[in-house]
Formats: structure tokens, C-alpha cells, sequence
């Protein structure tokens, strides 16, 4: 008889948990749900217009900066960092519309020069504008690289390199937490 038993509270333990998880799994899939709709409201919020083409320096405090932009984003457009390969939001993004600077919202690239570079990165063979970037030399982690950063608030994009597809044979390797994305109507 306890042989049963074990196996009887063994089978309500299974049931338990796989019931949890599937639980969670709702959760996930609700709270994900709620993001999206965060994510679309806060793009109108925010008011991201391709026209918005002006240089003005954006000039603020690293406690504004930090204020305005989530921990990633700071990370990488104030710190310099660099997310993970392949676990970032617009690596496998293939719809069309248009990349903003996530923190002053300058249009900087198109879905149209989007491809797949195979690193993990969203990549793109060219800007919007080239008045729209800097390059600036990075001698970080032992090597020379092209960093690209924006030309209007100076925050971190990523890096280029000359191993993109023609026409312009670029690759911007660019960071999604540096960047918004509008999808085009």
C-alpha cells in the first residue's frame, strides 16, 4: 500500500507543478500582451516623426539621461555597453518601418537597409541620413573599431564595419536597446 502512496503523492506533485506552469505560462502570455499594448501607446506617446531631421545638440545631466531612459538604454547609449547577440528585441524584427534614437528620437535608419548579418545584431548597410551619425574611434577591448554614435545627442548605436553587402559593402551593427522602432502604416 505505500508503494501507491508514493506513487499517488508522486503523480499529485507532477500534477501540481505542470498546472503551475501552465498557469505561468498565461501570465507570461498576459503580461506579455500588456507590454505590447505599453510598448504601442507609449510610441504614440512619445511622438516619433520622421520629420523630426534637426542637429540641435541634445544636451542633458547623466541624472536626466538616466531619469528619461530605462537601465538598458543607459547601458548602452550612456555607458557604452553592448547587449547580448541574439537575444535582443529587433535582431529578428522584419517588419517594415523606420529606427529612432532611443534617447532623443532621431530618425537614424530603415527597415529597407535592414539585413541579416548572421551576428546576433540588428544590422543595416546605411543611414537615413550620414549627417545623422558620427563615427568615432574605439580602441576598446584590445582592437580598433568604428563606433557609431548619434550625431545629435551622442549616445552609443554600436559599431561599423566593411563587411556589409553592396551597395555601400557597411555594416552598422547596431544595439536594439539604442533604438526605437515605428512600423510603417
Amino acid at each position: 500500500m505505500k508503494k501507491y502512496t508514493k506513487i499517488a503523492a508522486l503523480a499529485l506533485i507532477a500534477f501540481g507543478f505542470m498546472a503551475c506552469m501552465q498557469a505561468n505560462k498565461s501570465e507570461e502570455k498576459e503580461v506579455g500582451d500588456l507590454a505590447a499594448n505599453d510598448t504601442n501607446t507609449t510610441m504614440q506617446q512619445i511622438g516619433l516623426s520622421l520629420n523630426d531631421t534637426s542637429l540641435t545638440k541634445v544636451e542633458k545631466t547623466e541624472a536626466e539621461w538616466k531619469k528619461q531612459l530605462t537601465d538598458n538604454q543607459y547601458y548602452i547609449l550612456r555607458k557604452k555597453g553592448t547587449e547580448r547577440p541574439f537575444q535582443n528585441e529587433f535582431n529578428e524584427n522584419h517588419k517594415k518601418g523606420h529606427y529612432f534614437c532611443a534617447a532623443c528620437k532621431l530618425p537614424l535608419f530603415s527597415s529597407e537597409t535592414k539585413f541579416n548579418s548572421g551576428t546576433g545584431w540588428p544590422s543595416f548597410y546605411d543611414v537615413i541620413d550620414k549627417n545623422r551619425v558620427k563615427e568615432v574611434v574605439d580602441k576598446s577591448l584590445g582592437m580598433v573599431r568604428g563606433e557609431i554614435v548619434c550625431a545629435r545627442c551622442e549616445g552609443h548605436l554600436g559599431h561599423l564595419f566593411d563587411d556589409g553587402p553592396k551597395p555601400t559593402g557597411l555594416r552598422y551593427c547596431m544595439n536594439s536597446g539604442a533604438m526605437l522602432f515605428q512600423e510603417s502604416k
